[in-house]
């Protein structure tokens, strides 16, 4: 028995990523950091995802006769491979909004971003950088593996002074494109921490090409929401939904009690940690960069999957 997981799909075509614009140095893979590595055709692209039961516990047990995929709501195309992940190194990217509507969340957001910083990242094996943005995008620490340094820079995060307006788009889109976009996609789990109230009045860059910059790169969203779930009406709410489910993300209040901020950055660190990659085969491939939806559909034991909601067609 099946049962329909209505999650976006965590997916990449393997040649369909770029690495023009990259301007600052990528982490290093440390010398006891595990390998990965998957073998697959010009006619097949790679999904990745990460199960969980109805205790929030990974599942990485799944064999492959227990998922199908739906392409546009049929089934077009054949599972060739699986391979369960454990333990994976981490890279991601720590966003804070910086921006006037931000100003009373800014000392619970620092703090969030400093608590990943100091207690979920490995020195050994992970990697991180910061960023800040309100009108335009500041890179506030690079690439780099020391947890305090990254608590350093969140900490000494400002209030921008002399400029109005927020540009959520524009530092999504920079963060995958230019950090994310030169770093080896199937050795890690690869995220941006998001700290923002989900709303951009100032981006030169749309919604959707922000999230199609992130699919392309293997990048989740994860975001720590200002102002609730309802914010008088703020399309903020639904911004951050969208950017989280068409990446496999998720959405977290920022104002939540201390040990259930630890919570979700342990949930976080679980789906970024245990993934599958799948190897999918279509029908008729073709390489024309088209974005392509896919659900997966998975056996009853499965409680919730993150992933995202498609794949992109390679170009050549």
């Amino acid at each position: 028995m099946t049962k329909r997981i209505g999650y976006g799909l965590f997916a990449a075509a393997l040649l369909a990523r770029g690495s023009a614009g990259v301007t600052q140095t990528t982490p290093s893979t440390a010398q006891n950091a595990p390998e990965y590595s998957l073998r697959v055709k010009v006619d097949e692209v790679v999904l990745t995802f990460h199960a969980s039961d109805a205790n929030g516990r990974p599942v990485n047990d799944l064999q492959l006769d227990e998922l199908r995929l739906l392409e546009d709501g049929e089934t077009t195309g054949t599972i060739v491979g699986l391979q369960s992940q454990q333990d994976l190194p981490v890279r991601a990217g720590l966003l804070l909004d910086t921006s006037a509507s931000m100003q009373s969340h800014r000392v619970q957001d620092r703090l969030i971003a400093m608590d990943y910083a100091r207690k979920a990242m490995r020195q050994t094996t992970d990697a991180a950088f910061v960023m800040n943005f309100g009108h335009s995008v500041t890179l506030m620490q690079p690439w780099t593996h020391d947890g305090e340094a990254l608590a350093l820079a969140a900490r000494e995060i400002a209030p921008r002074v002399g400029t109005d307006g927020t540009g959520l788009f524009d530092a999504i889109f920079e963060a995958c494109h230019g950090q994310f976009g030169g770093i080896d996609h199937a050795a890690s789990g690869n995220f941006l921490l998001l700290f923002t109230d989900g709303e951009d009045n100032a981006s030169f860059t749309t919604l959707q090409a922000a999230v199609d910059m992130c699919q392309r790169n293997s990048t989740a969203i994860y975001a720590f929401r200002a102002g609730g779930q309802d914010a008088g009406g703020s399309i903020g709410p639904a911004t951050l939904a969208r950017l989280t489910q068409e990446t496999g993300g998720r959405v977290f209040p920022d104002d939540d009690p201390l040990e259930r901020v630890d919570a979700d950055l342990k949930t976080i660190d679980a789906d970024l940690r245990n993934q599958y990659r799948l190897i999918y085969r279509p029908a008729a491939l073709k390489h024309d960069g088209v974005f392509h939806p896919i659900v997966l559909l998975g056996p009853d034991r499965l409680a919730n999957v993150t992933m995202r909601n498609g794949y992109y067609a390679p170009v050549h």
